[in-house]
């Protein structure tokens, strides 16, 4: 579904795919603009990943982006608080994150039961849950992995 203001998973923040996409949810939802099906994920899922691997709480991460800091204030924050990232840790982090449900436990139950919920045409190229969730919300393209990797 399209959602106005959500950032898609590929966008970048500090180089870190998703950041960015986690602290427009918190943002569109104190606005009252998250649609109700994203509420149960907010701060679990990619989000809850996100933070325990910068070894932040995601109620700290709410209150830093609600208090208007931006992404990136709201990154280094969580690097001052939480742990900085190394290049390379960034690399497993980013590969993790956007290959997550391609060849691993996902593949044959979870990837396409999310295909079947969201309603979109499986044409055997949406392989992860970056892939359907960027379908879904109208931004995916059979390349836009590999021009994030960029």
């Amino acid at each position: 579904m399209k959602i106005e203001g959500i950032k898609g998973c590929y966008e970048k923040t500090g180089r870190m795919f998703y950041f960015a996409r986690m602290c427009s949810k918190i943002r569109l939802r104190a606005q009252g603009r998250l649609p109700d099906a994203y509420h149960a994920m907010l701060g679990n899922g990619f989000d809850g990943r996100t933070c325990r691997y910068l070894r932040v709480q995601y109620d700290d991460v709410k209150k830093q982006v609600l208090a208007g800091a931006s992404d990136e204030a709201v990154l280094e924050w969580c690097q001052n608080n939480g742990r900085r990232l190394t290049d390379e840790e960034i690399l497993i982090y980013n590969s993790f994150m956007s290959k997550r449900g391609w060849r691993d436990d996902e593949t044959r139950s979870y990837i396409p039961e999310l295909i079947r919920e969201y309603g979109v045409t499986d044409n055997g190229q949406l392989v992860t849950d970056f892939d359907v969730i960027e379908m879904d919300e109208g931004r995916w393209h059979p390349e836009m992995w590999s021009d994030a990797w960029l």
